[in-house]
């Protein structure tokens, strides 16, 4: 047990359809949805480590439940699929709407759960994330899951694409580094990149109900900021937030995120 356990209390189990969760922190219900991740499981080690750290300062605020996607995931499963079985497993836990915070590929399940289920989110926030993969983001994701699928080495291809020495450095470290991270299950993690790689809601923004807080990095690696005020502009009660020369990982570790996103979710 971690001193991160201890001081949050953090407790896991699973919700309905067998969605795995790590819950900490003290107050209202705060429904984090997991970003990309290979393994549709809580995380451990490290990994488990650094997720509660980034969600320290909002677990301070609410009671944050990280949740991951149904383990088992069967080919041919939808986006819409996933946020049924998200929105069914809300309602059995908390009986009502709660607010619900998805990052990057969490963002696209937040988006299809509002859109399909309204009655689940009370306020959504979503965070590098946005209504369709960017064309670049859709060929990494399906090329590192068919990669990982058939057993080879696949993490590099979740690299950044740049000619300078940090980035082709941290591409050759990815190769290297494969054997040791690959998914557990890497039928899953296929299967939930061709439901995000079909993923796109630019008709049916304007469903959504919940008043919603966009947030994105003016550097993202993986989305633009034409697609983040696209996501914004197409929610009826919406409000965009863009970190300057943030990329996809610092925009959810800058200074201001926590805040940003606390204050939106408490002002109703």
């Amino acid at each position: 047990m971690s001193k991160l356990d201890v001081e949050f209390a953090v407790t896991e189990g699973a919700l309905a359809h067998g969605l795995p969760y790590v819950a900490f922190g003290a107050g209202r219900p705060l429904v984090f949805l997991r970003w990309f991740s290979p393994d549709h499981a809580n995380p451990a080690g490290w990994i488990r480590n650094s997720e509660i750290k980034t969600l320290a300062r909002l677990a301070r605020r609410f009671r944050v439940y990280a949740v991951s996607r149904a383990p088992g995931m069967a080919m041919g499963t939808t986006m819409a699929d996933i946020a049924d079985q998200h929105a069914d497993a809300l309602r059995s836990e908390f009986g009502g709407p709660v607010d619900v915070l998805g990052i990057s590929s969490g963002g696209s399940v937040g988006l299809q759960l509002a859109v399909d289920h309204p009655e689940s989110v009370r306020r959504l926030v979503i965070a590098a994330a946005g209504y369709r993969l960017e064309e670049q983001a859709r060929v990494d994701q399906l090329g590192y899951a068919e990669a990982a699928a058939a057993g080879r080495r696949a993490l590099h291809h979740m690299a950044p694409h740049s000619s300078r020495v940090r980035d082709r450095l941290l591409t050759a470290a990815m190769w290297l580094a494969d054997p040791f991270l690959r998914p557990v299950d890497p039928a899953d993690t296929l299967a939930f990149v061709r439901a995000e790689d079909a993923f796109d809601l630019s008709a049916r923004l304007g469903e959504i109900q919940a008043p919603t807080l966009v947030i994105g990095g003016e550097r993202d690696e993986f989305y633009s900021t034409a697609n983040f005020r696209r996501t914004a502009d197409g929610i009826p009660r919406s409000h965009l937030i863009i970190y300057p020369n943030a990329g996809h990982i610092a925009a959810i570790t800058h200074r201001r995120f926590a805040r940003d996103v606390a204050d939106f979710l408490e002002a109703g």
